[in-house]
């Protein structure tokens, strides 16, 4: 990455900024399985619920949703068949 990475006290990487995304015109954004796993939900329709309540608080705020929660599919290798699961990037 080009960007320079935040680094907390001590040097070391904060757990977000390991987790972050960068696309190809270099905006950061995390997505949402990560956060779970790194959050220890142990399941993630637990986060969606979580998700979901954000992107309220984001419309209540004046916030467009749109513009902070972007809805993605992503291919995942599982014992079931199942080849997209729902998740979501979240931009800063």
């Amino acid at each position: 990455m080009a960007k320079k990475m935040a680094l907390t006290t001590g040097g070391h990487l904060s757990p977000f900024e390991r987790i972050r995304h960068t696309n190809e015109a270099n905006n950061e954004y995390w997505e949402s399985r990560d956060l779970a796993k790194m959050l220890e939900y142990t399941q993630y329709r637990n986060c969606e619920a979580v998700i979901e309540k954000a992107k309220l608080a984001c419309f209540n705020s004046g916030h467009r949703i749109e513009d902070h929660f972007a809805d993605v599919s992503k291919m995942v290798v599982r014992a079931i068949s199942s080849p997209m699961i729902p998740s979501f990037s979240m931009p800063i």
